[in-house]
């Protein structure tokens, strides 16, 4: 396993090693010891399957309590992947960065606890799956606004075109409002 810092130190690009041959491919996609090796001492408690269309953004979505870190990979197509900051202590608080996964590339995205994560979906479909730390917990979890001013990501949004959101996306909140974590 490979991992690599992205913009923000704590969020890793991973690439597990791949067997190739005539047959097909093997890879393990998750191994605790080199997990651990790289600084990831995280319990999986839930994965998660996510098929979008082509031009669904889904988020920034995070947890104010039960807060998730999260595995990401894509098995079918490609999403381009999001992770916000928002652990006030920390000195990348209010930034963010950002990966393209996809089924070429094998490359899986690592977020800790404490981040909003958003995707938009590059190709039809797009399939994401991903672990995560914590049970899924609706009744805290936060929704930022995919387009907020303040954070100004700049998703690969063809020219004159809007993303297909969720109603909950649709009225996230703006940063400036958003419950972010004290401590971390």
């Amino acid at each position: 396993m490979n991992s690599t810092p992205l913009s923000i130190p704590d969020v890793l690009q991973i690439k597990m090693r791949l067997f190739e041959d005539q047959r097909g491919f093997f890879m393990e996609t998750y191994q605790a010891d080199d997990f651990a090796a790289a600084g990831i001492r995280a319990v999986i408690v839930q994965e998660n399957h996510s098929r979008s269309h082509r031009g669904v953004l889904r988020g920034l979505h995070y947890q104010v309590r039960h807060s998730q870190g999260k595995l990401l990979r894509v098995v079918t197509g490609e999403t381009f992947n999001v992770a916000v900051d928002l652990r006030r202590s920390s000195p990348t608080f209010g930034r963010w960065t950002a990966i393209r996964l996809s089924a070429k590339n094998q490359l899986q995205l690592w977020i800790p606890p404490g981040f909003a994560h958003g995707f938009l979906a590059l190709s039809e479909p797009a399939d994401l799956v991903y672990a995560v730390t914590d049970r899924y917990a609706p009744q805290w979890e936060r929704t930022i606004l995919w387009n907020d001013p303040d954070l100004k990501i700049d998703w690969p949004l063809a020219a004159g075109t809007s993303p297909v959101l969720s109603e909950k996306d649709a009225l996230g909140k703006p940063f400036r409002e958003a419950e972010v974590y004290e401590s971390f």
